[in-house]
């Protein structure tokens, strides 16, 4: 139900503007400046008429001039609400002698606002059994005194069999430890294998989250180039200690890195003593190509994998994990332990339920079929106007634009309610890609249709 809102406006008798003027006004006003949002329902004409000591008469026929200009929405009976408008009605006039009134962006509802900026799953469509079941069997289960911080034995014992069946991993519960999700997870890589003034390399251009956390712990964070299909091995500087990479689906370009790099990254890594630093990002999600292995998989002793369900499940549930040498896996124990680092207890008991039972594996395939319509509906809107990039993986793809367009049709995709992202943003080093980073994993199939075609008719008109 929209909620119905008390309007803090006066009037005043000694104005020579009349009343049905001034009150129209400050209507307009509380609309423009954000005080009455699209949606909300405006006082009865009987009741703002009370409130303010005029007649009724006064506060129909400016509820009446507001219709007319398309500020306010509604049927004799039913109410009155402001309107949901892509922009402001053109009519909006000043009352006589009153100062301009600053226009900010027009407010909308959110079902309004078609999100495709990347990084976001869909969360609406999951098995609500499952999930209640999950719950309640955490919730029979007594609060733990002690968290453990490699997080909970039968979970990471699941976490292992999942890696082995879904990535081909030969691992055991000796190698996981269960994280609050991949910032969390990097984050304890920056404690163990980095130190002040050591030199970290991240994807350019790559992922925000790994830069900051590197430099936070004191690290020199380096940019490392990549190209359509990943990180450029021959391009590595020298000096690193770690390299972050997402060779599953690159973040933000989207490539796949093909085995022979893989196996040249490697032989890197072994040849300078550098940590590996892979985030297992989109690997749950690929379209038309068979799924590539793990970096970990190829040399356990080189790489540390991280993983999450922010993705496959949902960014609230706040669980990941990170996969490692035991003696690595008992250093970043360590470093938990001692400052109280832990990952919530009855939220992997849920995990755990929802692995042990096949719940999550049975939404995997679901979300699966649902995201590979999605990304067709981008492919076939969008393909026609530009170059798509890293259409096979993952929840992204890249629409490559000539310099300086993607960041002018963000901003005016913005203003129509569609919301995007750019390359540009994500470089740390000098600017090399251009385009658009495309998501379509919050939005409907329909929201996802209707958004490309609104970013295709900016593209046409540059």
């Amino acid at each position: 139900m929209r909620a119905l809102v008390d309007l803090p406006i006066s009037l005043s008798r000694e104005s020579e503007v009349p009343l049905i003027a001034q009150l129209a006004a400050r209507l307009r006003e509380a609309m423009l400046s954000g005080a009455l949002a699209a949606g909300e329902r405006l006082p009865s004409s009987r009741g703002l008429a009370a409130q303010l000591g005029v007649s009724r008469t006064v506060v129909t026929e400016a509820y009446q001039q507001l219709y007319a200009e398309g500020w306010l929405e509604g049927r004799h009976g039913s109410g009155t609400y402001v309107a949901s408008l892509e922009t402001p009605p053109a009519a909006v006039r000043e009352v006589a002698g009153d100062p301009p009134v600053p226009r900010p962006a027009w407010t909308r509802r959110p079902g309004d606002v078609i999100d495709l900026s990347p990084g976001q799953p869909w969360v609406r469509d999951y098995d609500a059994a499952a999930w209640r079941r999950a719950w309640r069997k955490a919730a029979d289960l007594p609060p733990g005194d002690h968290p453990d911080p490699y997080g909970l034995p039968r979970l990471r014992e699941l976490l292992a069999g999942h890696l082995r069946r879904t990535r081909a991993m030969a691992v055991g519960p000796e190698h996981v430890l269960v994280t609050r999700g991949t910032g969390n997870g990097l984050d304890l890589c920056a404690q163990a294998l980095l130190g002040p003034g050591t030199r970290a390399g991240v994807e350019d251009p790559g992922y925000h989250v790994a830069r900051t956390v590197f430099a936070a712990r004191g690290a020199e964070v380096v940019p490392c180039p990549v190209d359509e299909d990943g990180v450029i091995v021959d391009d590595l500087p020298a000096g690193l200690r770690v390299l972050y990479t997402t060779p599953a689906h690159q973040y933000p370009l989207g490539g796949r890195l093909p085995i022979p790099r893989r196996e040249r990254l490697l032989s890197w890594a072994r040849r300078t003593g550098a940590t590996v630093v892979e985030d297992d990002y989109d690997a749950e999600f690929r379209y038309d190509v068979a799924p590539l292995p793990a970096l970990h998989g190829l040399d356990p002793s080189r790489v540390v994998l991280l993983g999450t369900l922010s993705k496959s499940l949902a960014p609230d549930v706040g669980v990941g994990w990170l996969v490692a040498t035991p003696d690595l896996v008992d250093r970043m124990a360590a470093i938990r332990r001692a400052v109280s680092d832990r990952t919530s207890g009855p939220v992997q008991q849920a995990v755990a339920t929802l692995l042990e039972r096949g719940d999550l594996d049975r939404h995997l395939r679901r979300m699966r079929l649902e995201y590979a319509r999605r990304r067709v509906a981008v492919v076939e809107v969008l393909g026609p106007v530009c170059r798509l990039r890293g259409d096979t993986a993952g929840l992204h793809m890249l629409a490559e634009l000539p310099p300086g367009l993607a960041p002018r049709i963000m901003e005016r995709a913005a203003e129509r309610g569609v919301l995007l992202d750019t390359a540009e943003r994500h470089h740390l080093g000098p600017e090399r890609v251009h385009g658009l980073v495309i998501g379509y994993g919050s939005a409907s199939l329909a929201q996802v249709r209707r958004g490309c075609r609104i970013v295709a008719e900016m593209i046409k008109e540059g």
